[in-house]
C-alpha cells in the first residue's frame, strides 16, 4: 500500500485543488451473470426476522419468475477484494457490460485507487 499527497492541475493559471491519494493491490475473478439476474439480491434487512426473510424469499421467486419470461442477457463482472488500511476485507463488484475485458487470465491483480479532495 503507498499513500501520495499530489496537489492537481489542469492550468497552473487555475486554482490548485488538493488531493490525496491510497493505492490498495488485491485480486479480481471475471465471471459471467445472467443480466437478468443482477436485479435478484438479498440486503441485511432480509435477515432481521423470520418474516423478513421469508418476504425477501417471495420477492426473489417473483424476481425469477419474471426472468424466465424474458431474453437471457450476459454481464461480465469482477469479484474485487483487497484489505484496507486497517486490515480489514473489502469486497466490490465491477460490471463490464457485454463484453470481457481484454485480459488473458479469469483471475487477475488490481490495484484499487481511492482520492481524496475538497467539493469546490
Amino acid at each position: 500500500m503507498r499513500f501520495s499527497y499530489i496537489l492537481i492541475s489542469e492550468k497552473m493559471s487555475e486554482k490548485v485543488q488538493p488531493s490525496y491519494k491510497v493505492e490498495f493491490e488485491g485480486r479480481a475473478k471475471i465471471g459471467e451473470v445472467m443480466g437478468n439476474l443482477i436485479s435478484i439480491q438479498l440486503k441485511p434487512e432480509d435477515f432481521s426476522s423470520p418474516l423478513s426473510f421469508q418476504m425477501a424469499l417471495t420477492r426473489i421467486y417473483n424476481e425469477v419468475l419474471n426472468m424466465m419470461q424474458q431474453q437471457p442477457k450476459i454481464h461480465y463482472v469482477a469479484e474485487v477484494k483487497f484489505n484496507d488500511s486497517l486490515g480489514n476485507p473489502v469486497v466490490i463488484g465491477v460490471d463490464f457490460g457485454d463484453k470481457i475485458p481484454p485480459l488473458s487470465k479469469k483471475d487477475v491483480k488490481v490495484k484499487v485507487i481511492i482520492e481524496f479532495y475538497d467539493e469546490e
